[in-house]
């Protein structure tokens, strides 16, 4: 488990991460979700033990991080700006990380660039960005350390190769508890992988929750009424965070469980009404709305 207490960090007069706490569970996929500057990277870095916080603490598993060794090896960062060393080969940063993390599996390691279609005896300089992204993270997988740190994971790669990555992730999940941490500025991207989310923006937290809880107690309504003083009748009580009206056709978000809503609507007698699932984005819009920020403002999609 990865908790962060009330961490702090500084740049300059810039507030990069102010007074976070998370806790991150094993054997879940974790979310940091948010614009270029909220934080993201920076909590990382943190938590890989690349930096120090200016306060707070970061507990891999009850022991800090930072300044130790043991901690670390049990910890793949990857970098949204990745580092190879200079005119080396995939083969050669396998030798290298495998001097680095006991767990290492280079057969493993030459199997998945093959199947990805990676040249292990290619410089990677003259690979695309999405193929040093592809290394990054088979390099990653294969360290065989219990947590992942992936900055932008997703960033450069076509839809194929996405899919193949976020099916790596499920495998080694199910059979040795790898916990991925993945920050990211498109909720969409990470609706499908992940179950928890964070979301940041100006270096705090908004909110941190499991996706499946969310999506249980919001519910999307898109109805028809005859009147208005029936459509009174089916939301009174209800707690509604967004309303749109287009014509006839009324959208509606709301708190409370699928029984509830549907039992309020059928006291209008609609003349249509359909209860739909909620995309992440829109479950962020409405629940950042109801606390002051719209973020439709800073959350790209």
């Amino acid at each position: 488990m990865i908790e962060l207490i009330d961490l702090e960090k500084s740049f300059d007069r810039i507030k990069a991460v102010n007074r976070v706490g998370l806790s991150i569970l094993d054997g879940e996929v974790f979310g940091l979700v948010g614009t270029n500057g909220a934080g993201k990277s920076t909590i990382l870095r943190i938590l890989a033990g690349v930096i120090k916080p200016d306060a707070g603490i970061v507990l891999v598993d009850k022991r800090p991080v930072y300044d130790n060794l043991e901690v670390k090896r049990d910890i793949f960062y990857i970098s949204d700006d990745q580092y190879f060393l200079p005119a080396s080969t995939p083969e050669e940063m396998a030798v290298y990380y495998e001097q680095i993390y006991p767990g290492f599996d280079k057969l493993k390691f030459f199997k998945l660039c093959t199947g990805f279609g990676l040249d292990t005896g290619r410089r990677i300089s003259t690979f695309s960005k999405g193929m040093k992204k592809q290394v990054s993270i088979l390099l990653g997988i294969c360290a065989g350390t219990k947590y992942i740190l992936c900055d932008e994971t997703f960033d450069g790669l076509d839809p194929v190769v996405r899919q193949g990555v976020k099916s790596l992730f499920a495998g080694e999940m199910a059979d040795r508890g790898l916990t991925p941490v993945i920050a990211s500025h498109n909720l969409r991207e990470l609706e499908d992988i992940c179950d928890h989310i964070g979301l940041l923006h100006q270096g705090g937290v908004i909110l941190s929750e499991d996706i499946e809880d969310m999506k249980l107690r919001l519910q999307k309504v898109q109805c028809v009424f005859q009147s208005e003083e029936e459509e009174k009748i089916a939301t009174d009580g209800l707690e509604i965070l967004l309303h749109e009206k287009r014509g006839r056709l009324s959208t509606y978000t709301i708190r409370g469980t699928r029984e509830e809503v549907e039992e309020a609507f059928k006291r209008g007698n609609p003349v249509f009404f359909e209860v739909l699932a909620l995309s992440l984005e829109e479950i962020f819009i409405s629940e950042t709305e109801v606390v002051g920020y719209d973020i439709r403002k800073f959350v790209l999609g």
